[in-house]
């Protein structure tokens, strides 16, 4: 890992890009882990998330990360969870970022909170698809599955963004790519789904007009 006088920029960007996407899949987590790491000596926290050293947000964030952990893996409860957080991840995903620089570079925190937020928003909203379309199914190891694979995916992104950022970034830009293919190909899906249910037929185009004849 780098000291904290080695987070060059790239080490930054790729700490706030993860912060980002992270939040909108465990924010919980992210902000447990990332406090944990850096009062244990891990990882060198710039100034702005040092606050998230402090015994009393990490004990608050552990306790809704456990919560998080269970919830997450009962079908529809899952879903519930979901729209709640899009209030609530999607925002500190954009502060956890710009809080990356700090206020020394306002235009550095500005980018950085505007990529983090965009990040935060395209994760989220892949994951409550995905998760959507699974409780369309009555067995619930999908959901169980697709929980567990989010708890391993964020320790994971937040260890890479540190300490190989450019492989980061790879791994980064496939997951969004996923994720936008996934979310289309999803809404899709459950758009078709709830007009069978609702009994509601798709919508047709609108009718050409007759040609003119002369």
């Amino acid at each position: 890992m780098p000291t904290l006088a080695q987070l060059d920029t790239t080490h930054l960007v790729a700490l706030a890009a993860a912060l980002g996407w992270a939040s909108g899949l465990r924010l919980y987590a992210v902000v447990f882990i990332t406090g944990a790491a850096g009062f244990l000596g891990w990882v060198p926290l710039p100034d702005g998330l040092k606050v998230l050293q402090n015994p009393l947000v990490m004990t608050a964030a552990g306790l809704m990360c456990a919560v998080e952990f269970f919830a997450d893996k009962v079908p529809a409860l899952d879903t519930l969870w979901d729209l709640v957080h899009t209030f609530i991840r999607i925002p500190a995903g954009a502060a956890l970022a710009a809080a990356v620089f700090g206020g020394d570079n306002a235009t550095w925190a500005t980018v950085a909170g505007l990529l983090g937020g965009t990040l935060a928003a395209t994760a989220h909203t892949a994951k409550a698809t995905t998760r959507a379309a699974a409780n369309t199914s009555p067995e619930p190891f999908s959901n169980i599955g697709l929980s567990l694979a989010g708890d391993v995916a964020v320790p994971g992104l937040l260890w890479l963004s540190m300490s190989h950022p450019l492989v980061f970034f790879v791994a980064l830009a496939v997951a969004v790519l996923l994720a936008l293919v996934v979310t289309v190909v999803l809404f899709q899906f459950l758009r078709a789904l709830w007009r069978r249910l609702t009994g509601r037929p798709a919508a047709e185009p609108p009718a050409r007009p007759p040609a003119l004849s002369h």
